[in-house]
């Protein structure tokens, strides 16, 4: 007998829960042979999670008891096992796994892909088929570009999960084939502002109304060419699916780029930039003082963290050319300098109340000078380094609660 095809799964996820319960139950009632998983994070900090299973005929509800109490253990306990045994029920066509608020996408692809459940990831039973996130029009704009922690709203993944809510919103819109539109805005001035944001943060990303919708429309959205859970190439690039340039509503996209490195304690002074005003930060950098490293920055809201990317090409160490990506190669090659190799700062920054020009102006600032460019490596390692393996701000005051998490380990850690 030939082996069962992978069946089809779709991944659900948003920060509100009604609407998320709502496209869940359309794509269950779509064919008798869609199973509907949700994991119920709410009293994670006391080590239960709730998992609901539905066909349609069949709803159970279990509770569980997880030794660690994270979405991790969630994760490698039980989901991926889980998704196996439904991808090997006959009755079961097609997987909805509805995620909790407090989860973003791109973790459970990744570990969907690479964690091995036995001796072989559960990719090798599932097809990807789509990432639908929901946007509540009421409350996205405000959840995107707030300063409020997961935990403040009790959507905390962990009892240690530092994220903030517009950490959570942007990724997961960032993370979508399509964005299933629920509800409204108060008015219209946010709708075309939050219209705006996506059109910058998620540009090529269809759009489709929940309420208005059917679950072929809702497939048929889905773009030929759509990421379906594929992970972000850390070195990929950065402006996807031609974003306008214009600004619009207050707001702009600055894309900042240089090929000398930056200086590491003006490059932390200059951050403080990207805290305030600024709905999205992603990008690459070059700090002088750690050469070989590429450092991932990412802000969200009023959370924003710089971990490592991995190293660049030209390192001593680095990666083959063979090992990465075509589209990395590619990027690469269009700006390989014949001593720095593929260094370079490339950020892209969505502004809403903070000046364009003052952010492009702080980053030029912390660049090295003429006369520091001209010292060489051996004058760069010496600098006072205030970046670490990752590095977290504000850092003025270490009895605040850190509200920023790395997304590059956070990825690692949630797989």
């Amino acid at each position: 007998m030939p082996p069962r095809p992978r069946v089809p799964l779709v991944l659900v996820s948003g920060l509100a829960p009604a609407p998320n319960d709502a496209l869940a139950a359309l794509l269950l009632h779509a064919s008798p042979g869609t199973a509907v998983v949700h994991h119920d994070l709410r009293d994670i900090g006391a080590g239960v999670v709730r998992r609901r299973v539905r066909l349609r005929q069949r709803d159970e509800l279990t509770p569980l008891e997880l030794t660690h109490g994270c979405v991790n253990c969630t994760l490698r306990q039980d989901l991926l096992p889980l998704l196996r045994r439904l991808a090997r029920m006959p009755q079961v066509d097609r997987i909805v796994v509805r995620l909790d608020e407090a989860m973003e996408p791109e973790p459970v692809s990744w570990a969907i892909r690479n964690v091995l459940v036995g001796d072989r990831p559960v990719i090798d039973d599932v097809e990807p088929e789509a990432v639908f996130t929901v946007v509540d029009c009421a409350t996205w704009l405000a959840d995107a570009t707030g300063d409020e922690l997961l935990a403040e709203r009790g959507l905390q993944g962990s009892p240690e999960d530092e994220r903030t809510v517009a950490q959570v919103a942007l990724s997961q819109v960032e993370s979508a084939d399509v964005l299933v539109l629920a509800g409204s805005a108060p008015d219209a001035w946010r709708a075309a502002k939050s219209s705006a944001v996506l059109d910058r943060v998620a540009p090529s990303v269809p759009r489709v109304e929940l309420a208005r919708t059917s679950v072929t429309e809702l497939f048929a959205a889905v773009p030929a060419d759509a990421r379906r859970g594929e992970v972000t190439d850390l070195h990929g690039a950065l402006l996807r699916g031609a974003p306008p340039l214009h600004p619009d509503c207050g707001i702009e996209l600055l894309r900042f780029t240089s090929q000398r490195p930056f200086h590491p304690q003006r490059l932390h002074e200059a951050i403080d930039t990207l805290l305030e005003g600024v709905v999205r930060t992603r990008g690459r950098a070059w700090v002088a003082s750690q050469p070989d490293v590429a450092f991932w920055i990412e802000s969200a809201g009023g959370g924003l963290g710089i971990g490592h990317a991995g190293q660049w090409l030209a390192a001593p160490d680095g990666p083959g050319w063979a090992d990465v990506s075509p589209e990395r190669r590619t990027l690469a090659s269009l700006r390989w300098d014949p001593v720095y190799g593929d260094r370079a700062q490339e950020l892209v920054v969505v502004t809403d109340r903070a000046a364009p020009e003052e952010i492009e102006a702080a980053l030029h600032g912390a660049l090295l000078t003429d006369a520091e460019l001209a010292a060489g490596e051996a004058a760069w390692l010496t600098y006072p380094d205030p970046f670490g393996e990752w590095h977290e701000d504000p850092c003025e005051d270490p009895d605040e609660p850190d509200r920023h998490v790395n997304a590059v380990n956070r990825k690692d850690e949630t797989a």
